[in-house]
């Protein structure tokens, strides 16, 4: 397995790391309702589920966590 030879110095790493950036997400404003939203991402306004701008499930409700099962047999 391969390994270093000699110890990185801090200025060699922080000039690598000096590349590394967040980007922001790109957002879009929705023409018919008016939200901002990821980009090709469904998203909801008022209980309704959009995507691309079109109401894609009335009366959306996100599936909550599972409750635990009762496995008691006794």
């Amino acid at each position: 397995m391969a390994h270093p030879k000699r110890r990185t110095s801090s200025a060699t790493r922080d000039k690598r790391r000096s590349h590394y950036k967040l980007t922001p997400k790109a957002v879009t404003l929705c023409q018919n309702t008016g939200e901002l939203h990821l980009r090709h991402k469904a998203y909801v306004v008022d209980g309704d589920l959009y995507l691309n701008g079109k109401v894609a499930i009335k009366d959306y409700a996100p599936v909550s966590a599972a409750a635990p099962l009762d496995t008691d047999d006794e």
